[in-house]
C-alpha cells in the first residue's frame, strides 16, 4: 500500500469500526431483515410505512457496510513512521494564515478520543501539505479563493 492509500488507526478505533461492521453485517442485518418480513406480512406494501421505512434503513446499513469493509481494508494499525513527514496519522503543527494550528492529519475515526481538529489529505489543507516537512511552505485556495499560505513547523505521530 502507498502512503495515499493508507488509513492509519489506533488498535482502538480500528477495534471500534471492526465491532461496527461485524454488527451491522450479521445480527443488525438480521434484525433489519426480519422488520422488513414483518412488515411484508401486514399486507399492502404501496401503503405501508412499516416496509418501506425498514427498506430504506436496510440500504442505508448496506451502505455502511461497503464503506467499513472497504475502510478497513485500506487501514494500516499503529503509527506511521517517525520521519517528520507530513503523512496521515501525523499530529501537524502549522502556520495557517498567520495563526498556529496543531491538528491531526488524516481520518477522522482515528481521532475519536482526541479534542484534535482532523484534517484529511483531501481537504484543500490536507492537499496543500501532504507530504511536507518542517520548514516547508504551501498554499492553497479558500473557498472565498484567497490564497492561504501555511508553514510547516512539526509532525509526530499521533498515539491516543
Amino acid at each position: 500500500m502507498t502512503d495515499n492509500n493508507v488509513t492509519w488507526l489506533t488498535q482502538e478505533a480500528h477495534d471500534k469500526l471492526q465491532a461496527e461492521l461485524d454488527h451491522i453485517s450479521g445480527p443488525g442485518r438480521t434484525e433489519i431483515a426480519e422488520r422488513i418480513a414483518a412488515a411484508r406480512d401486514e399486507g399492502d406494501l404501496k401503503e405501508n410505512g412499516g416496509y418501506h421505512a425498514a427498506r430504506e434503513e436496510q440500504a442505508k446499513n448496506e451502505a455502511r457496510v461497503r464503506e467499513l469493509t472497504e475502510k478497513l481494508r485500506r487501514v494500516q494499525v499503529g503509527t506511521p513512521p517517525d520521519d517528520g513527514k507530513v503523512e496521515p496519522g501525523m499530529v501537524v503543527t502549522a502556520t495557517v494564515a498567520g495563526d498556529e494550528m496543531v491538528f491531526l492529519f488524516g481520518s477522522r475515526e482515528m481521532a475519536e478520543s482526541t479534542d484534535l481538529d482532523v484534517y484529511s489529505p483531501t481537504s484543500p489543507l490536507g492537499a496543500a501539505i501532504d507530504g511536507k516537512k518542517a520548514g516547508d511552505s504551501a498554499s492553497y485556495a479558500a473557498p472565498s479563493g484567497a490564497q492561504i499560505t501555511v508553514e510547516i513547523l512539526d509532525a509526530k505521530p499521533y498515539s491516543s
